[in-house]
């Protein structure tokens, strides 16, 4: 079991910036952040190997929004640069503790509880 908690959501005006972060209890083998706004699907934002460090990027977030970890914390961030209104969502943290799990299939099996991120206008 891998226990998730996340942090860092708020509220910001539309071009400022939020970091999100995501503490791990355990090792994780990949780690995502995904988000979901009121009436619309969950949705994969980015996603990253704790091994190689490779990482992607939903389309509308690329060049604004950056995925790190650290592995020596079992810590996963979300840097949000120029933030938009559509932006505004929860946030979810995931993880999977193994390989062939899903990762590259935005499949995960351990989720945190969210943090609420809104952009305003």
């Amino acid at each position: 079991q891998v226990q998730l908690v996340e942090s860092g959501g708020g509220s910001v005006q539309a071009g400022g910036s939020l970091r999100l972060s995501c503490a791990a209890s355990a090792y994780t083998y990949c780690m995502a952040w995904f988000r979901q706004a009121p009436g619309k699907e969950r949705e994969g934002v980015a996603r990253i190997l704790t091994g190689s460090g490779n990482t992607a990027y939903f389309d509308s977030v690329k060049g604004r929004f950056t995925i790190s970890r650290d592995n020596a914390k079992n810590t996963l961030y979300l840097q949000m640069d120029s933030l938009k209104p559509e932006d505004t969502a929860m946030y979810y943290c995931a993880a999977n503790s193994r390989a062939g799990g899903g990762c590259s299939t935005w499949q995960y099996t351990y989720w945190g509880q969210g943090t609420q991120v809104t952009v305003s206008s």
